[in-house]
């Protein structure tokens, strides 16, 4: 099997660039592409709330329910903004292109760097957390963790390289099942809680010693940590162009029934795991301890694991779908390589896919598959780009005035301020535990995404034919590396005969018995051709050819050469091992020559 047979069987075979518009989603499918890294959420952010408080000993826990239903308000007023975002940006309303749109290139670029980041980390963070409660309910797996973590990335990478619409319909179940069973979940918990009263509580967990006093700051970073849970609100307002006609009334269909869902699950969650005493600890998630305590060690306690598994790995597509479209808008504007506005076979930007998978890979191998380790790092850039997107929009309404722009302006005021707010709480209260590293992260992807832009402003002057009156007329001189004579040498000196008659054969002296062997051959096949010999005293290939040619360059700017290089290439792609690699030698040395042109003739054997 070859490599094309390979990418068919794994990605499927290519699609015409007229199938595009039938690749794009419906809401139902858009909702599970783009809903689950947000739903996901569900499963861990109640945790990392609770993590925090329990510093402060067991009855700081009590705390959970009211920092949770601040977190769901922010939620509705992020989703209440973004709508607007959305009908303000059909063709795409990215918090990069809105904040390039009206703030201007580094603000931009800041919430361009930010989103990269976030959506890197939104991969490493979901996959872990997957792997967390699949090690909760299989303990003898917890030692493979980072092994599972890295398998996952790349399977859900590879359902991504096979399409849009043909990876919505493999997400879409598990989505909608995961909203099924965590609604189970509730309504079970909450019906037993109101008709039998308050559930038989199990024997009281061990007193903890609190490590920390309960204060502002303690509860400032617990609700930190649960914001979290706003991660992936910005995803749909970046894939509009993804949805099917009307796009703009599709997404904000979309977000606005992510919002209503996301709130009620995590809420609902928190204030079951108030209800039922939850204290979390490493071996075991507190859904997890939720879900044994209301369905019990049984099949449906199985169930919500199982698919709290799937979703929390699968969470992962939503930014396996954003990640590369983001960075096709900023290699449009030239701020990230080219290649990264490419589409694949299969019509998806396949370069953003794959760099995303080798760095979020990379991330659970470093951090040992450890969530917690991870969310100090996630949050602050997400809350960094819903600022600048949101103040972007203010500007926009302040400086536009359409109809109605008062209250648009109030609105998008508000996502400003409460987003801006969070992003400080969270800045402040994870900058030592690893929120420093994204700060700088940020800033040297900044730094590289200007001199790339500037890169390709200099090749782009250089190449301009504004004021352009010609080349002068150019000679030329060519060349054909001997390095014995045979029937591959001389196909190639038949081809550099194409491109002038005038021909010299060029040969690097090692040894002189061998030279005259050579000059012998030469007089009876060389066609006529000169043969110019060049002492090697220290036996090195390339320094006496690299002096000769110097040599000719030195003529003049409009003197050109050109080198003939003759290549055999054996039967079987093993046999190459067999022979030296000096034509890949010499390429290698001539690359970045001014005026030289390097021409590869290949004899194929049998």
């Amino acid at each position: 099997m070859n490599l094309n047979s390979l990418k068919k069987l794994l990605v499927g075979g290519p699609l015409a660039t007229a199938q595009a518009r039938h690749e794009r989603l419906g809401k139902a499918t858009g909702l599970a592409v783009f809903a689950s890294d947000n739903l996901s959420s569900v499963a861990y952010a109640t945790e990392e709330i609770l993590r925090v408080l329990v510093l402060a000993a067991v009855a700081a826990l009590t705390y959970a329910v009211p920092i949770g239903v601040v977190i769901g308000l922010v939620i509705a007023v992020v989703i209440s903004s973004y709508r607007q975002t959305i009908a303000a940006y059909p063709q795409g309303a990215s918090d990069y292109l809105v904040t390039k749109d009206n703030l201007g290139v580094y603000p931009g670029l800041t919430a361009g760097a930010a989103l990269l980041i976030d959506y890197t980390l939104t991969v490493a963070v979901s996959v872990s957390a997957g792997v967390a409660a699949l090690t909760s309910a299989l303990p003898p797996l917890y030692p493979y963790r980072v092994l599972l973590g890295v398998s996952l990335v790349g399977l859900i990478g590879l359902a991504n390289l096979r399409g849009i619409r043909e990876s919505a319909r493999f997400f879409a179940l598990w989505s909608y099942l995961f909203i099924g069973a965590y609604a189970l979940l509730m309504l079970y918990g909450f019906g037993a809680y109101v008709v039998w009263g308050l559930p038989v509580m199990p024997p009281p967990p061990p007193v903890r010693e609190a490590t920390e006093t309960l204060g502002v700051f303690l509860i400032l970073r617990a609700f930190a940590s649960g914001a979290v849970a706003l991660t992936g609100i910005e995803a749909v307002s970046d894939g509009v162009t993804a949805f099917k006609p009307p796009e703009v009334k599709n997404a904000q269909s979309v977000l606005v029934a992510l919002g209503v869902i996301m709130i009620a699950l995590f809420v609902g969650i928190t204030l079951l795991a108030s209800i039922h005493g939850i204290v979390p600890h490493d071996e075991e998630t507190v859904v997890s301890q939720l879900t044994r305590r209301i369905f019990g060690s049984g099949l449906l306690y199985y169930f919500v694991q199982a698919i709290s598994v799937i979703i929390l790995a699968l969470a992962a597509n939503t930014a396996f779908a954003d990640f590369p479209r983001l960075a096709f808008f900023m290699a449009r504007d030239g701020y990230l390589p080219r290649q990264f506005a490419s589409r694949g076979d299969r019509l998806v930007f396949s370069n953003g896919v794959i760099i995303l998978g080798v760095a979020s890979a990379s991330l659970i191998a470093v951090f040992d598959g450890s969530t917690h380790a991870l969310i100090p790092l996630y949050a602050v850039g997400v809350f960094t780009s819903f600022t600048l997107s949101q103040s972007s929009m203010v500007r926009r309404w302040i400086s536009r005035r359409p109809a109605g722009w008062r209250w648009r302006v109030a609105l998008s005021g508000l996502g400003a301020a409460t987003t801006g707010l969070v992003m400080l709480i969270v800045g402040v209260t994870k900058f030592v535990g690893g929120a420093w590293i994204v700060v700088i992260l940020g800033g040297l992807l900044i730094a590289h995404f200007v001199s790339i832009n500037r890169h390709y402003g200099q090749v782009a002057a250089q190449l301009s034919l504004d004021g352009f009156e010609g080349h002068p007329p150019m000679e030329h001189t060519v060349l054909v590396l001997v390095g014995d004579l045979h029937k591959g040498v001389l196909h190639a000196f038949q081809y550099a005969r194409m491109l002038s008659p005038s021909v010299k054969g060029v040969y690097v002296e090692l040894d002189p018995d061998k030279t005259r062997r050579l000059e012998e051959k030469w007089i009876k096949w060389g066609m006529g051709a000169p043969l110019v010999v060049l002492s090697s005293p220290y036996r090195s290939l390339l320094h006496p050819f690299l002096e000769y040619l110097d040599h000719l360059l030195a003529i003049g700017d409009n003197h050109m050469v050109t080198i003939v290089v003759p290549e055999f290439v054996p039967a079987k792609w093993w046999q190459h091992l067999l022979h030296n690699q000096t034509a890949l030698l010499i390429k290698g040395a001539l690359l970045f020559r001014k005026n030289v042109v390097v021409t590869n003739v290949p004899y194929h054997l049998r």
